[in-house]
């Protein structure tokens, strides 16, 4: 072998030798750098998480109580006269509509019972029946039984006079419920002019015209005219269903009483 083949097989063999040496480094540089990468990832802060934050409960009041709250920021002095009228009012009321409601009567019914008995002749057993019947419609009636040995002249006589009666019963109370409808914003409005009187007055101690003040003293003023305002419209509501109620009662007796008046002059012998 010549000397220039010797040198170019020498040289092939250190560059293969430096291949090899290259290609045995690179998997340990990819392990050192992996790792790196593992530890740079141990060593990382761990985010946490935000934690959940409950929502507060909201203290949620019962109406009993948010009404016992205004009632006494509205003032004991000027919220009972208030309360008074609402408390009596509404026993009238529930009175006047047990009355009307016992008073309500089959008209119809009870005229075909007493034609039943006038045309046999019996009166005495007419006045019975309306005796034994509940109701103003009834009661006319029966006056105008008891009198028809008189005339027909006295018969409608009784009957219009003792339907008079018997209207001025069925409207009985009526006046006391007017007036507490108009007493209870009355008395609201009364302790709302005094409540700003004191708001000015605080004003005046104060030295200032603060909002503070200001809002919370016209703030318990106005809660008296707003339950007296209540209170009258809860009356007013029940007092119109009374007054329906009346007008169609008279409007039975009034329709009653004529077909009453023509069975009479039917039936006379």
């Amino acid at each position: 072998m010549s000397i220039i083949g010797l040198l170019t097989f020498t040289n092939l063999n250190g560059v293969m030798a430096q291949d090899n040496a290259a290609q045995a480094a690179e998997p340990a540089t990819e392990q050192v750098d992996q790792q790196a990468v593992d530890s740079a990832i141990a060593e990382a802060p761990v985010a946490e998480e935000p934690e959940t934050v409950a929502a507060p409960v909201e203290d949620t009041k019962s109406f009993h109580q948010v009404l016992k709250e205004k009632y006494i920021q509205g003032g004991a002095g000027w919220m009972t006269p208030v309360l008074l009228c609402l408390i009596f009012g509404m026993a009238l009321v529930i009175e006047r509509i047990l009355y009307l409601n016992m008073a309500t009567t089959n008209v119809q019914k009870l005229l075909e019972g007493i034609e039943e008995h006038v045309q046999k002749g019996d009166y005495a057993g007419a006045k019975d029946l309306c005796r034994d019947t509940r109701g103003p419609v009834a009661s006319i009636f029966y006056q105008g039984l008891d009198r028809v040995n008189e005339g027909l002249d006295n018969v409608e006589k009784a009957v219009t006079s003792y339907g008079g009666v018997q209207m001025a019963r069925l409207e009985n109370n009526m006046t006391w419920i007017a007036l507490f409808i108009a007493l209870a914003p009355s008395f609201g409005f009364l302790g709302t002019v005094v409540g700003m009187v004191q708001a000015f007055d605080d004003i005046e101690v104060a030295g200032d015209i603060s909002p503070t003040v200001v809002a919370g003293g016209m703030k318990v003023a106005l809660l008296t005219t707003i339950f007296g305002l209540i209170v009258a419209i809860i009356l007013q509501i029940f007092y119109n269903y009374i007054l329906t109620k009346i007008e169609s009662l008279v409007a039975q007796m009034e329709d009653g009483s004529i077909t009453f008046m023509d069975i009479l002059v039917k039936n006379k012998k």
